[in-house]
């Protein structure tokens, strides 16, 4: 047998796992969309395009990678009222927010990155406390 053609089938074999690779959703702060123990897949950044508003992503953040979804982008200022939230003066509406934060203010100016929020904002460690995150922080999209 020639030697590459075990090589090339097990390139192929792989190949899918360098475009796609797969996510254990860990905690509470994407429910209902994502539950705690789910395994779904990514597809890595440079395989896609730029993130858009309202897609779920795998997020580098302060404290490891997490799961949030992309609301703020750049050069947009983000505004959170309660559970209202609004981007550039326009409340936005969140069919996927079932269990919105009740309380607290902020604002947030996305500059050059993007604003992730958890749906479940209650449960979420998220953009409000970390700010805007740049475009390297975002791993991959959730498919």
């Amino acid at each position: 047998m020639r030697p590459w053609i075990p090589l090339t089938a097990l390139a192929l074999v792989l190949s899918p796992f360098g475009v796609v690779h797969p996510v254990h959703v860990i905690g509470h702060s994407m429910e209902p969309a994502l539950a705690d123990g789910d395994l779904r897949w990514a597809l890595r950044t440079w395989a896609g395009h730029a993130p858009r508003r309202g897609e779920i992503w795998v997020v580098e953040g302060p404290r490891g990678s997490s799961v949030k979804r992309v609301l703020g982008l750049p050069g947009e200022v983000v505004v959170w009222r309660g559970p209202d939230l609004w981007i550039n003066g326009q409340r936005q509406e969140e069919p996927w927010v079932l269990h919105p934060e009740r309380g607290g203010e902020g604002q947030q100016a996305c500059g050059a990155g993007y604003l992730v929020l958890g749906d479940n904002r209650p449960e979420s460690q998220d953009g409000r406390s970390w700010g805007a995150v740049p475009r390297k922080a975002l791993r991959g999209r959730i498919l």
